[in-house]
């Protein structure tokens, strides 16, 4: 996941009106799924009185209290039955991802009371944790191995409070310029200047083009960030956070999430939107043209006993708009399915799969022992999914075609250092998106799940794109169980915001929590229960509410 942006695009884009060819493949046909979730909204009162009474700090029940004083309250409480304490093992723990500036550029942690208000909405739920961003760009910030967690530590506290659980990110890339980047959080100023004394150390398109929100992983072994490998510099950041957080790490600490590349997600950022190269459904471009890439193929092409495939790129691969038809590359019967296009494939993909292996080998050393699991995040790159190439899997380094399974060498890696697969589109279906960009999320997800529970992995999921309609939820829990056991195993929704706290959206979500923690059975929730815990609030000032939905994180 990488957490910061989705790696699905918003499909209300204007579109090419372009029309899908005869390289269209048939679909997969999937049955229609009935949503699970009540669609009406609650009319009873939404929460503040939930919050005050399910939350067990004192000190925030004692500022809720002096808020509300003068208000009459007329209460009929029961017992709350926690989520996941009934032995079903068909549930699934619901995680909801934390704003992108949880932590602000000082190190502190933003908006805390707004923050406390919301951990307590979202325990009242049922939700089992958060996941949030643990910035390279703001923890190492102040120089090399010079760390600051305090951020991090209050929020741990306060998590720990509430009883919830933290997925911690180590994100080593940027915030900014991708889809849903709120805010602007880049690499470290010194890693920043080291880029601009070899700007070969960053991702390089065909056009020479740098993306500044990853270093290249052609030079992971090669000690260029002031006398560490980038491997090293990871290692390093992960080790500081496991002593920093030793007490919580399985604890409150249940997952570290392990970030391999843009967006936290282990792929190339081949479909740049920052800085407007790129444009949904565009099949993107190869990222091989810094020096330390360059290097690496020419070696492939030595020892493949062809000097000439390692000169450049693929010169007819085409723009990062074109659509896999425009090209010679791509199109049906292209230069991917010749010699040379398996050879330089086979490279393009083996190296980024050996970037995961190093980070993952280093964390799993690090992390062994601490109780805390691991995972990883791989994106969901849906459109063109139904040609022949897959362009657009491709050129992010996914090596997979209509003639190979790219995503089971990926689970096989993963659960080699026990680590589980994260993956994004799990709301989406095949009939909300546009015809002309070939996509099917709904056989691009059974796929990954085919391929983990071959692999012997576990499989999580995040949702794309922000949704808080009945039928994104239905899809998620359609997705979440499955009688092979190929389910899932924790889902993150993305992300906690004002919207979601509004009337009908908060109901949904709690229904949503509900059915997840019940193994994706439908049960509708009483108009005056909104948090699916059969409490039921008789009388809530509204003005009361009003102040406590002001307070809630914005």
């Amino acid at each position: 996941m990488a957490l910061n942006t989705p790696s699905v695009i918003n499909l209300k884009e204007p579109k090419s009106p372009r029309k899908a060819t005869d390289d269209i493949i048939g679909s997969i046909s999937y049955p229609q799924i009935k949503p699970t979730l009540s669609p009406r909204a609650a009319k009873g009162p939404a929460l503040a009185a939930d919050l005050l009474e399910q939350h067990n700090s004192l000190a925030t029940r004692d500022y809720f209290l002096e808020e509300s004083r003068g208000a009459k309250w007329a209460e009929k409480l029961h017992p709350l039955s926690g989520p996941h304490d009934d032995g079903n093992s068909s549930k699934v723990p619901v995680f909801v991802m934390l704003p992108l500036d949880t932590v602000t550029q000082g190190g502190k942690l933003h908006k805390p009371r707004a923050m406390n208000a919301s951990l307590m909405a979202l325990k009242s739920a049922g939700v089992e944790g958060v996941m949030v961003d643990a910035w390279w760009g703001l923890v190492e910030k102040d120089g090399p191995l010079r760390y600051n967690w305090e951020g991090y530590a209050e929020l741990v506290e306060m998590a720990k409070r509430h009883g919830l659980k933290i997925q911690m990110v180590m994100s080593f890339h940027q915030c900014g310029g991708n889809v849903g980047d709120s805010c602007s959080i880049p690499l470290p100023p010194w890693v920043l200047e080291e880029i601009s004394k070899d700007p070969d150390l960053v991702y390089t398109d065909r056009s020479g083009r740098r993306n500044p929100e990853y270093i290249s992983l052609g030079c992971d072994s090669m000690p260029v960030l002031r006398g560490r490998t980038p491997i090293q510099v990871y290692s390093d950041f992960m080790r500081s956070f496991r002593d920093r957080f030793s007490d919580d790490l399985g604890d409150v600490i249940v997952e570290v999430q392990v970030g391999m590349g843009p967006c936290g997600e282990l792929r190339y950022p081949s479909y740049p939107e920052g800085n407007g190269a790129w444009r949904f459904p565009g099949i993107g471009e190869f990222q091989c043209y810094d020096k330390y890439m360059r290097a690496s193929l020419r070696a492939a092409a030595e020892e493949a006993g062809n000097p000439d495939w390692g000169i450049d790129g693929p010169q007819d691969s085409g723009e990062y708009n074109q659509f896999p038809e425009d090209t010679g590359f791509f199109r049906r019967e292209g230069t991917w399915n010749t010699e040379y296009g398996q050879f330089f494939l086979e490279w393009y993909s083996s190296i980024l799969l050996q970037h995961g292996e190093n980070i993952l080998e280093a964390a799993e050393g690090i992390f062994q022992g601490t109780g805390a699991k691991l995972s990883g995040k791989v994106a969901g790159i849906h459109w063109h999914y139904k040609t022949r190439s897959h362009a657009a899997e491709l050129t992010a380094g996914y090596y997979n075609t209509r003639n190979r399974d790219g995503y089971l060498p990926i689970a096989q890696m993963f659960a080699k250092h026990g680590v589980v697969l994260n993956f994004t589109c799990m709301e989406m279906r095949d009939g909300e998106q546009p015809e002309n960009a070939g996509c099917s999320p709904e056989g691009l997800v059974q796929q990954v799940k085919m391929a983990t529970q071959a692999a012997g992995t576990e499989l999580a999921g995040e949702n794309a794109l922000e949704r808080y309609d009945p039928a994104a939820y239905g899809q998620v829990l359609a997705t979440s169980t499955s009688a092979s056991g190929s389910g899932l195993s924790a889902f993150t929704y993305l992300r906690l915001n004002k919207r979601l706290f509004e009337e009908e959206n908060w109901r949904h979500m709690v229904e949503f929590v509900r059915n997840m923690s019940e193994g994706g059975k439908n049960r509708e929730l009483a108009e005056s229960d909104t948090q699916g815990s059969d409490l039921y609030i008789g009388f809530v000032n509204e003005k009361n509410i009003e102040k406590t939905k002001e307070i809630l994180l914005v």
